[in-house]
């Protein structure tokens, strides 16, 4: 094994600093390609196993229930037992629930297979950015950040056409297949080039906030499954049951959470105003953001008649403008204030969403489906950089890693909550997606509840967010940008690149940076 540097001294431009990199990107390259291929597969999917549209709602919400419920618990676990460590643990889990889930011969087995992938991604996802933070030299850590948004966009703006093609070719057990190979080429690198690294006062915590995770993710399941299931279940017990169980364990998490000395979503952080008004808006946009690619990707494909791959390309202007344009979104917010993009942006998000409403039988792709979503692209590129930004402003420095863990934990969650509940309001029966014209119609109904949602996420940012809050304090270090390049903005925000930025311009303990002692990381 070769660690020719310590961790915190790796430089980018040295031959292990490109492996460090490329490991980092491979790891959440495998997350994004999911992201974004398996709604293009959901018709063939459901078409192939003869499932009904809860089948295909759960073969999402799986993923995200154990993904949000878990991955500040994956966090944590990486610094406690070694960053490198437990991301080589999470590629590994991700490539077998993969293989799995490429290999479901059922329904029931591929929900299973899906919900831990869920769990690999918990522990890969925020381990991915950790090395980088935790491995590159001070100097280096924004170019490297930037650099691994970079190429994980290229990976989320191919995963349209890798998805639609395997969809149309080999099948969409290809869509999990392409996971194994990817991995079979990270976890090598990982271990051979990556040093490891771990916070050095680890082992003088307590413990896990075990409790608190299980908590959550019962408390999320059963309200998932309730809502999931009442559109053929009506209000009978096998829907009341799981709502009634759902919203109490939600109440025991509330309980647990503020009584536990090292909770994993510490109760206290939420009186802050603006940290709480910002999760908010965060809810509202990403809970609008996932019912809307859920549904958008069958309206393609089941009415207005696209192949998976057409389909998947059709969605691709939102992802371009994100690669394209997030940097300049983070430079405005930065000069004129959060309050304005986070206003301005939902609701040029909600009126592309309204401007889907043109999208049915017969709908030209230039005239009616691509100018819907370079609206919906523009707010999303207006909007999301300056969230992020904002969340992370609104707590000390010291806290900014757990700030963006909650926020990226709510915006997954709220996405999962959006795809069990939108069928549900849009009165979108269990079979109405294997019919164009029901299919059509429920879509019409939910683009306003999307946008609706969008709304009120702009009017919390409206009246709750200053202005000044992303000035920096005279004397400050002018913050890079560079980590805004892009990210998914369908699934989350970007995780920790607050943390990131903030040790590499020595604001927050580690980084030995002006005004405050140094604490690298300690090497395994």
């Amino acid at each position: 094994m070769s660690e020719p540097s310590a961790p915190g001294g790796v430089r980018l431009a040295s031959a292990q600093g490109r492996w460090v990199l490329a490991t980092a990107v491979l790891g959440s390259g495998m997350a994004m390609l999911d992201s974004t291929v398996v709604n293009v597969a959901l018709p063939r999917i459901g078409e192939d196993l003869d499932a009904d549209l809860a089948v295909l709602q759960w073969t999402v919400t799986a993923y995200m229930l154990t993904l949000s419920s878990l991955i500040l618990l994956g966090g944590a676990l990486g610094d406690r037992f070694g960053r490198r460590r437990v991301f080589v643990i999470g590629v590994v889990w991700f490539a077998a629930a993969s293989l799995l889930c490429g290999l479901a011969p059922n329904a029931g087995v591929l929900i299973a297979a899906r919900a831990l992938q869920g769990v690999g991604g918990a522990l890969l996802t925020p381990g991915s950015l950790a090395l980088i933070q935790a491995v590159f030299h001070p100097d280096d850590r924004a170019r490297a950040v930037g650099a691994w948004s970079g190429l994980g966009g290229v990976a989320a703006a191919v995963g349209p056409f890798i998805g639609g093609w395997l969809v149309d070719g080999a099948g969409w057990r290809w869509v999990f297949f392409l996971n194994v190979p990817l991995a079979a080429v990270c976890v090598p690198v990982a271990l051979r080039h990556v040093p490891e690294t771990r916070e050095r006062d680890a082992r003088e915590r307590r413990g896990f906030d075990v409790p608190g995770a299980a908590l959550g993710a019962l408390a999320l399941a059963g309200v998932t499954y309730a809502l999931i299931a009442a559109p053929g279940g009506g209000a009978g017990p096998g829907v009341i049951v799981p709502a009634v169980a759902g919203v109490l364990l939600g109440v025991l998490f509330v309980l647990v959470e503020r009584r536990r000395t090292d909770p994993m979503l510490p109760p206290a952080i939420f009186g802050i105003r603006l940290f709480s008004a910002v999760n908010a808006v965060t809810v509202c946009v990403y809970a609008a953001f996932g019912g809307f690619f859920f549904l958008a990707v069958l309206q393609l494909q089941v009415v207005v008649g696209y192949s998976a791959l057409q389909a998947g390309t059709a969605l691709l202007p939102t992802t371009l403008l994100m690669l394209l344009l997030s940097a300049r979104s983070g430079e405005l917010g930065q000069r004129i204030g959060p309050r304005i993009p986070l206003t301005v942006g939902p609701l040029l998000c909600a009126g592309g969403m309204l401007l889907m409403l043109r999208v049915g039988r017969g709908a030209a792709y230039f005239a009616d489906v691509l100018p819907a979503l370079v609206v919906l692209g523009a707010g999303m590129v207006t909007l999301v950089a300056p969230l992020t930004s904002t969340v992370l402003a609104s707590v000390d420095v010291d806290r900014a890693g757990l700030a963006s863990g909650i926020n990226n934990a709510a915006a997954r969650a709220a996405s999962l909550m959006a795809v069990a509940a939108l069928p549900l309001l849009a009165g979108i029966g269990p079979e109405a997606y294997r019919s164009a014209d029901e299919f059509g119609a429920a879509f019409r109904r939910a683009m306003p509840l999307c946008a609706g949602i969008l709304v009120i996420g702009a009017l919390i940012a409206l009246l709750t967010v200053r202005t000044n809050v992303l000035r920096p304090e005279p004397g400050a270090v002018e913050p890079c940008h560079a980590e805004t390049t892009y990210h998914c903005g369908v699934s989350a925000p970007p995780l920790d690149p607050g943390e990131t930025r903030a040790r590499g311009e020595g604001r927050l303990p580690g980084a030995g940076g002006p005004g405050r002692p140094g604490r690298p990381a300690e090497g395994a």
